[in-house]
């Protein structure tokens, strides 16, 4: 096995492949002990990863600047912040991302093993140094660990646990108060298809308010709120609702879904935040792949209603119907499961 002494992981987005990306992070750590580690990621995702113990440093990469398409002027400040890519003197590069903006950042490291998936799209292939074939049928955290692992001869390291700062705790037990046992809510998605309908996310809320002896905490970014209309008029009328919907950074939210009794959710970052907590999940699935994008060895936290015929595709919103099929009452009892089973684990033995 090859001895690198600066490795750089390219994962930049999206927030929750990010942080489903960590186990390339301990393998990476458990091979090369020693070894400097940075990890490339979208500024707005940093926070995500900067305090995982494997982690020496991130490198940020400022995504607004540079979007809705280069021009002259923004490829310009593009390759100029790229080029200092080479400063670290990076001897291994991984490029778990796969695209061709990755696949340039790669290779403007200047580093001897660029390492990336042979069927990478948008050409990334070409500028690698090591391209590692990976069966189409993997799960994308198999898949990103067979990038690293296979290409480098290495054991996998399946270690999903994310970590927070105390600074981020404190800030999330200041906007929960005194609710100490909560449900998180994650009631929204940049997908329609991958939505359920928030007067159902009401319903749910309200009947663990009556019955659970719950809180309820909803989150969801700052051009989300049209998504959650009907949970923010519970939140109005019910001070058990804490309506936290465009008011949480990543790490205020990461620390959010650390102390939640249970996390509901559509397919988003913050349904593999809660694996990366070991937090009680209930996933939420449309015309999704389970098996290659669910919650990672946790298929058993998933409702999904599939139907001979359907397509499974989550850019389309016919798919919509496909989430329609997912009734209140049995994701009630999904919740409610999940609640008493924590409940009596944390019951003390006689």
């Amino acid at each position: 096995m090859d001895d690198f002494r600066r490795i750089l992981l390219i994962r930049p987005s999206a927030l929750g492949d990010v942080c489903r990306s960590v186990p390339v992070l301990t393998s990476l750590r458990a091979a090369f002990p020693n070894a400097r580690i940075d990890w490339l990621v979208q500024d707005s995702f940093a926070a995500a990863i900067e305090h995982h113990p494997a982690l020496d440093n991130t490198v940020r990469f400022p995504r607004r600047p540079f979007a809705g398409g280069l021009t002259p002027p923004k490829a310009a400040a593009f390759f100029e912040w790229a080029a200092r890519l080479g400063e670290p003197g990076y001897d291994l590069v991984v490029d778990a991302q796969g695209l061709a903006r990755s696949g340039l950042l790669a290779w403007m490291t200047g580093a001897a093993c660029r390492i990336g998936e042979a069927s990478a799209r948008e050409g990334a292939p070409l500028l690698y140094t090591r391209r590692v074939p990976i069966p189409a049928g993997w799960h994308t955290v198999d898949r990103m660990l067979g990038i690293a692992c296979a290409g480098l001869g290495i054991a996998p390291v399946v270690d999903m646990r994310l970590h927070t700062d105390e600074a981020s705790r404190a800030r999330a037990a200041d906007l929960v108060g005194s609710r100490d046992r909560y449900v998180l809510l994650a009631p929204t998605s940049r997908w329609a298809s991958k939505r359920w309908p928030a007067d159902r996310f009401a319903a749910l809320a309200q009947r663990l308010l009556d019955s659970a002896a719950v809180s309820i905490v909803v989150v969801g970014g700052r051009d989300e709120r049209d998504q959650c209309g009907p949970v923010l008029e519970l939140a109005a009328r019910d001070k058990r609702v804490v309506d936290l919907v465009g008011q949480t950074d990543v790490a205020t939210l990461m620390a959010l879904v650390e102390r939640a009794a249970l996390v509901v959710a559509n397919d988003s970052a913050a349904l593999h935040m809660g694996v990366g907590f070991e937090r009680p999940c209930v996933a939420l699935f449309g015309p999704t792949r389970v098996d290659l994008v669910g919650p990672y060895r946790r298929e058993h936290d998933v409702i999904q209603h599939l139907e001979r015929g359907d397509e499974i595709d989550h850019k389309r919103d016919a798919g919509a119907a496909i989430m329609d099929r997912i009734g209140v009452d049995e994701v009630e009892s999904a919740c409610v499961a999940r609640l008493v089973d924590r409940s009596r684990a944390a019951e003390p033995r006689a």
